[in-house]
């Protein structure tokens, strides 16, 4: 698999977890972000399935 068929980190370069150990910049919990380069594609896809829906609550509960 080439470097361009891989899922992208969603990581922006705003690394701080709040209190949910959740990051404020990427919405990956800190396992997530720990694990993300031993994850196969479809764990990468689940992950970013799950961070948009914490960005969702997010911008809802702000």
């Amino acid at each position: 698999m080439s470097v361009a068929d891989k899922v992208r980190s969603p990581c922006v370069s705003i690394c701080a977890l709040d209190e949910d150990d959740v990051c404020v910049g990427c919405h990956r919990s800190g396992d997530e972000i720990t694990r993300w380069t031993r994850m196969d594609n479809e764990e990468r896809r689940e992950v970013l399935r799950r961070v948009a829906e914490r960005e969702k609550k997010s911008l809802i509960h702000g």
